[in-house]
């Protein structure tokens, strides 16, 4: 923790691409998943309920699909009404960036880029007490 973001080609399922850097200026959530992943899909509705409530206001949220078959990810962000920017990393070179050895991993960047924290595992992003880790962590108001 406390270093910088490594710079980063991001591949959407739309055929775009984007930077690491085009999201500096706000905090992101970066979400580390993949389809075949039961923990992954279980957290996934409440990353969207946090997105569709403070996503592009306080905090930018994406997620990051570590998936061989970007068809299976594409299909599970359709099927589950998934509306934040998902980026498909079937070479793992972000999963191993980020240090995600496990998954679900999310992980908390500042607006200058800075790591702030990683947190393992499925949790319900969208709860009081991760509301609470947002605002301490981000230092924001929720």
């Amino acid at each position: 923790m406390g270093g910088y973001l490594r710079e980063a080609t991001l591949n959407s399922f739309s055929g775009k691409h984007k930077k690491f850097s085009d999201f500096r200026g706000k905090p992101l959530i970066i979400n580390v998943w993949a389809s075949w992943c039961s923990p992954c899909r279980a957290e996934m509705g409440s990353l969207e309920q946090l997105s569709r409530r403070y996503g592009g206001k306080q905090f930018n949220i994406i997620g990051i699909s570590t998936d061989d078959d970007g068809y299976a990810a594409a299909t599970f962000i359709k099927r589950a009404n998934i509306t934040f920017e998902n980026y498909l990393d079937s070479k793992v070179f972000l999963e191993n960036m980020l240090g995600a050895n496990t998954i679900p991993l999310t992980v908390l960047v500042d607006a200058k880029g800075r790591v702030l924290l990683k947190v393992r595992g499925n949790h319900q992003w969208d709860s009081p007490e991760y509301l609470e880790l947002i605002e301490k962590t981000f230092k924001v108001k929720l």
